[in-house]
């Protein structure tokens, strides 16, 4: 029996709840984007924390994780675009899932598959996760939640918790505020940062999701937490829609803005309209993961520096901020008179995460031949060796992240 649908600035939302429910989009109430609903019918499940699939429009099987991470979109058809070391191809139409990858843990080898749309050649079927901007093709992309579900456990032990408490001293002394938490998460993937972070904040929460991609938003939807620390209930909305296109009013009266992985595939522009629009509706911002441009790998080769080079430059590409955008993001909030905190988040890998390391490297090094082609046949060498010592569980490597909580004057308006 399905629960009654609620409502939250003219929104449809989702009270959490235990067992299968299937998710149908309708149209928002604003006219701009969708919103989901619940319909009762059970075709979507959750077991363990992981999201079974079982016919969303030509997705592959089981999917756990996301954030607005893995979702890097070229301006121009087919422009390959890498996040967190991994190229995303925005390929010929269709979905991602008929491609094969890597699963639970399991080895790695230079002849395996690449997880969909997270290897660093494009193939048939495979797109970025989400349109960032308002003037690409109209039909959303699809991503394969693979590769979220592989990371999804990296970003949850890597994220920043010493920024949490001054987090949680903001939300408690919001002015105004009654009734829960709204959070906003901008492109929530498969909404791992919900899961990672609402089990951390006390007190009842509503989440709004925004993604481009209803497909990803399904999960989301679904794998959303259902209580907070302090056991209070969480519920749950979606929204589709441009994050470049975010304002102030689409914030009115949000709590609390989070994103994952998501202020290095912004140009400048853009992050200063997402930054506009925090500080313009007062709320806070928790912006987790984005990269900084280091990475470490034992044992040492000499080529590390030549590609994380060519990879940051091609992080870089397009007017895409990539490892700056940290630095621009706090200069952004602190001129518009914000505090701000910045904490180290780095992905530490080894032996244990051989499936998560193998798709990284493949990404990585393909985004630095995307940029430097002239690298390729030391490059081909390089990666050859890298998996090999993968495989025998002798490489380790940090891919360095910042986290960033901005704190603005409040303006009152807090729900």
């Amino acid at each position: 029996m399905s629960t009654p649908e609620t409502t939250k600035n003219g929104m449809a939302s989702i009270p959490a709840q235990t067992g299968p429910r299937e998710l149908e989009p309708v149209r928002s109430a604003e006219g701009e984007g969708e919103s989901v609903r619940e319909s009762g019918r059970g075709v979507a499940d959750v077991r363990g924390g992981v999201v079974s699939s079982q016919g969303f429009g030509g997705g592959s099987g089981a999917g756990q994780g996301g954030d607005g991470a893995a979702r890097a979109a070229g301006r121009d058809a087919g422009a390959g675009a890498a996040k967190n070391g991994v190229s995303q191809s925005q390929g010929t139409a269709g979905g991602a899932g008929d491609a094969g990858g890597a699963g639970d843990g399991g080895q790695c080898g230079a002849g395996d598959s690449v997880v969909a749309g997270a290897g660093p050649v494009g193939r048939p079927g495979e797109r970025a996760t989400v349109r960032l901007r308002h003037d690409e093709a109209e039909e959303p992309p699809r991503y394969a939640p693979e590769w979220l579900r592989l990371r999804e456990p990296a970003d949850a032990t890597a994220r920043a918790k010493d920024l949490l408490d001054p987090l949680r001293i903001r939300l408690a002394n919001l002015p105004g505020h009654t009734g829960a938490l709204a959070v906003h998460d901008l492109g929530c993937g498969t909404g791992s940062m919900g899961r990672w972070l609402a089990p951390r904040l006390d007190g009842p929460q509503h989440w709004v999701l925004h993604d481009r991609d209803p497909y990803l938003l399904h999960f989301a939807a679904v794998g959303s937490p259902r209580s907070a620390a302090d056991g209070s209930g969480v519920t749950v909305e979606t929204r589709r829609g441009d994050i470049a296109r975010l304002t102030p009013d689409a914030l009115a009266g949000a709590s609390l803005v989070t994103a994952s992985a998501l202020l290095d595939v912004l140009t400048r522009e853009e992050l200063v309209t997402l930054v506009d629009a925090c500080t313009g509706a007062g709320c806070p911002a928790l912006l987790t993961l984005s990269v900084a441009g280091r990475v470490e790998l034992t044992p040492a080769d000499p080529l590390d520096a030549e590609i994380t080079e060519a990879f940051n430059a091609h992080q870089r590409r397009a007017g895409l901020l990539g490892p700056d955008a940290v630095t621009a993001a706090c200069e952004a909030f602190a001129a518009r008179g914000a505090a701000v905190r910045v904490h180290p988040s780095p992905w530490r890998l080894g032996p244990e995460e051989a499936a998560l390391i193998e798709q990284w490297l493949r990404g990585w090094v393909g985004a630095a031949l995307e940029q430097r082609p002239a690298l390729r046949d030391r490059a081909e060498r390089y990666l050859r060796d890298r998996l090999a010592a993968c495989a025998a569980g002798e490489l380790r490597v940090v891919v360095h992240h910042s986290d960033l909580l901005a704190l603005p004057r409040s303006t009152g308006g807090a729900s």
